[in-house]
């Protein structure tokens, strides 16, 4: 869009006039230049309620950071007043409060929401799928967004792009895992496909709040857990409990989402709405630079041996089990449910170019820029 254009409709047009044409009108005289909005509009406070602590690092400061933008964007008659997981509604009754119109938005991820639909595991991640940089070209120019918004619509909801971890780590274990025998049994928090991935290898998966996962993992209510990367996890204290940390395959680029309710929405300004797109944009890839930055601090000081924690890799035999369950999971939710199978050959269509591209432009750099790096032994 034409900068001026935007501006005008997001309401921060100046009337300006040169001094040298007031200087022509009449008597000569000079007119005071003001600033004026040419859409002033009612003050609107928004309700937005978050799926974790308000107090939590890098996705807590990002919608903080949202509304701050919102604020600034809307020269204060906007404002995002925001809740943290459980001090309004409980931190996955998100989805369900604000689809009612019990809270105007929500900070969260779609994969928790897979038992209203399978198909919204997609907009977050897919086991050995795409990274972050594909996943934002999938939803902006292949379709994604388009398919993410017709599925909320029938919920009365609107999704935009809350942020991006990055490729999430494989979880921490109590136990090492040293073949797929190891996973028979292991009670484990993974949401979303990747869930589904671990119950075909074994694993019990379960879908339990981040703010309670701590205790379950000490208490043993769970073996392992997975949450994000190691900036967040560290700060979680996981590794006081489980000293086994693995690298990841199940979230490679795990988009988050900020939804509105759309009946809402929709009443809001023209200006509102386009504040509220820029703000949640810039949010998104804020985000995922945060992600890079704190997780390269993180591991740094986890491969120094700070936390007295083993960084493994998970053996062949997992490896190879998962992409089976994944493929034989994708193509069984695609024959089950139309959504599913909608949204997903989107995904085929957009992915295999892409893929391609990141394997040459990306992956081969990769390989040569780094050839060293070893894992412990667990």
């Amino acid at each position: 869009m034409d900068r001026r254009k935007f501006l005008k409709t997001a309401g921060f047009t100046t009337a300006v006039v040169g001094g040298m044409i007031l200087s022509g009108c009449s008597n000569n005289k000079k007119e005071e230049v003001k600033n004026v909005n040419v859409s002033k509009k009612k003050e609107t406070t928004l309700k937005v309620c978050l799926s974790w602590p308000k107090t939590l690092p890098i996705m807590g400061e990002g919608i903080y950071y949202f509304a701050d933008r919102v604020k600034e964007l809307t020269d204060g008659a906007l404002k995002i007043k925001i809740y943290g997981a459980n001090e309004l509604v409980p931190a996955l009754g998100v989805f369900d409060a604000c689809s009612k119109g019990q809270i105007d938005g929500f900070h969260s991820g779609p994969y928790y929401w897979k038992g209203k639909n399978p198909a919204f595991s997609l907009f977050s991640a897919v086991p050995f799928g795409m990274v972050a940089d594909e996943m934002n070209a999938w939803l902006d120019f292949g379709g994604g967004m388009e398919k993410w918004r017709e599925l909320y619509s029938k919920y009365n909801l609107i999704p935009f792009k809350g942020g991006n971890t990055g490729n999430q780590m494989g979880g921490w274990f109590r136990k090492p895992i040293k073949s797929l025998a190891d996973l028979k049994g292991l009670k484990m928090r993974i949401p979303g496909l990747g869930g589904e991935v671990m119950a075909r290898l074994g694993v019990k998966p379960v879908n339990i709040p981040g703010g309670e996962l701590y205790t379950a993992l000490e208490r043993g209510v769970i073996d392992a857990t997975e949450w994000v990367g190691p900036a967040l996890d560290i700060k979680m204290g996981f590794y006081k409990v489980a000293k086994y940390y693995y690298s990841g395959w199940h979230e490679p680029g795990t988009v988050l989402e900020l939804t509105f309710n759309k009946e809402k929405f929709d009443k809001l300004p023209k200006e509102f709405k386009a504040a509220i797109e820029v703000a949640s944009n810039d949010m998104h890839s804020r985000m995922l630079a945060q992600f890079q930055y704190e997780n390269g601090v993180a591991l740094k000081k986890i491969m120094d041996g700070k936390y007295g924690v083993k960084l493994c890799e998970f053996p062949n035999d997992v490896n190879e089990a998962a992409k089976k369950a994944i493929k034989e999971i994708l193509e069984e939710n695609a024959n089950k449910s139309t959504d599913f199978r909608d949204v997903y050959e989107t995904i085929e269509r957009f992915f295999p170019d892409t893929r391609k591209w990141s394997d040459v432009g990306m992956k081969w750099f990769l390989d040569v820029r780094d050839t060293n790096f070893k894992y412990d032994k667990c």
